[in-house]
């Protein structure tokens, strides 16, 4: 686990930014929705002196914002509070809010945190990142994140609508790679790009997505994983806070409209050696033997941990023929119609597009289990068979499951996943998702209404 911050980094902040009035204390939850406090400049300090107490229930929550009563975060321990503290390099200014504020991040305390450390998703991928180091491998990971930039009014019918772009019209058509649709909110993307220079976080490449207001931005590859999800989890929040500021919603649902491209979030990854050389590197455009295993293994763990690349109900509407979203446990070379890419390029380049993950996935979680899944097929030397040339989507002969329940049912099963992931930190995951799938069957609306209300 990384070391928390020091007291001289607040210190240092504050007498840089005498404006900052508020600050925003968040941690991450299972589902990937930051929950915290705000606090007065005049409480900064203690924080990362002492910590900052939240209750057991921050981290057993479901995403609505539920108590899960058999997470064993509630009853059980009387709703504790457990320590949480700053994440080194997180406390940032936000240069989209009214009142001058800043954000910090926090993970709980390996001992003071208990017991909501062990269902601390950052404290999850800090484990299996160890795994690897110990064996000498050490992952290099980057993310890209898809969005729509949509109106925070909905249209007549209550549906959610494209935002405007600068010329007061909306976008209509799908105009992949278009270059004027990007120069249609470059307002958004000009203080998109500020405020991820302001916070250190490595915005790279804009494209126009397979979606009228879709866009895609990626995020550099970083040489410590940790830091790539830490920047991925502060991009999501900064894209929404901006968009905001635009009058735009940023939305990261996997799936929000049914006849238009899902969003996704491709998670690109290697191993380096302790000197930093990519051991996947070489000519040969599949890879090192190294990048197969884990490949091998990557497929041998996707069904057991679907659920952390496809947490929710809506994630799997995403899964559908010739969208450019996987649909079975394919590998390939330069090819985007299967689950894990080789991309192509220079020889010390080479790693493994990750393409499964919806962008509602938490990334801690969606990091943790490509990590494991590698692992995995390292110790155990996992053949992934021949890679898929052409349309990997006509040769698929065994299909990703497309329900939600098939894939709790997985996770709950897998040996594999109580292994690689422990547990206490499976027994509260599992309760979180298990009262979400029943809270979204027992609903009833206006699908249902219309299906069935005059039909039945």
């Amino acid at each position: 686990m990384s070391v928390f911050a020091s007291l001289h980094e607040a210190q240092s902040f504050l007498e840089q930014h005498p404006d900052i009035e508020m600050f925003e204390l968040f941690i991450l939850d299972n589902n990937g929705v930051p929950r915290g406090k705000l606090l007065h400049r005049d409480e900064l300090l203690a924080v990362y002196e002492s910590g900052r107490p939240l209750p057991s229930t921050i981290l057993g929550l479901t995403i609505n914002g539920d108590d899960v009563e058999n997470s064993g975060l509630v009853w059980e321990v009387g709703d504790i509070d457990c320590r949480a503290y700053p994440i080194s390099g997180s406390l940032q200014r936000m240069p989209w809010r009214l009142i001058p504020t800043a954000a910090v991040q926090v993970s709980m305390h390996p001992t003071e945190g208990l017991p909501a450390t062990v269902a601390d998703p950052r404290h999850l991928l800090a484990r299996v990142i160890d795994a690897l180091k110990a064996n000498g491998y050490y992952p290099v990971m980057a993310a890209e994140l898809e969005f729509y930039l949509l109106d925070q009014k909905p249209d007549s019918n209550g549906r959610p609508q494209p935002a405007r772009d600068v010329d007061g019209g909306r976008p209509r058509s799908t105009q992949v790679y278009g270059l004027r649709e990007l120069e249609q909110i470059e307002p958004f993307l000009a203080d998109l790009y500020s405020a991820c220079k302001l916070q250190g976080i490595p915005a790279r490449t804009a494209i126009s997505e397979y979606a009228p207001g879709q866009v895609e931005i990626t995020l550099e590859h970083r040489t410590d994983a940790l830091q790539a999800m830490d920047e991925a989890v502060r991009y999501k929040r900064l894209v929404k806070g901006v968009a905001h500021k635009h009058g735009m919603t940023a939305c990261f649902m996997a799936k929000p409209f049914d006849d238009l491209a899902g969003t996704g979030m491709h998670m690109h990854v290697s191993l380096a050696d302790a000197e930093g050389n990519n051991l996947f590197a070489s000519e040969a455009a599949d890879g090192t033997p190294l990048l197969r295993q884990a490949v091998g293994g990557m497929l041998s763990t996707l069904l057991d941990s679907l659920l952390m690349f496809c947490p929710n109900a809506n994630s799997y509407r995403r899964f559908q023929t010739n969208s450019y979203a996987p649909l079975a446990a394919t590998w390939g070379v330069d090819n985007r119609t299967v689950s894990l890419r080789v991309p192509g390029g220079p020889a010390n380049s080479r790693h493994i597009e990750h393409r499964i993950c919806g962008a509602d996935a938490n990334p801690y979680l969606a990091a943790a289990a490509i990590l494991a899944g590698i692992h995995r097929g390292i110790r155990e030397q996992r053949d992934p068979g021949a890679p898929v040339e052409g349309n990997g989507y006509a040769q698929a002969k065994e299909l990703l499951p497309t329900d939600w329940l098939t894939t709790l049912r997985a996770l709950e099963g897998s040996s594999w996943a109580r292994e690689a992931f422990g547990g206490e930190f499976l027994s509260v995951y599992l309760a979180v998702k298990q009262a979400e799938y029943r809270q979204f069957m027992g609903e009833v609306g206006e699908q249902d209404w219309r299906w069935y209300l005059h039909q039945a």
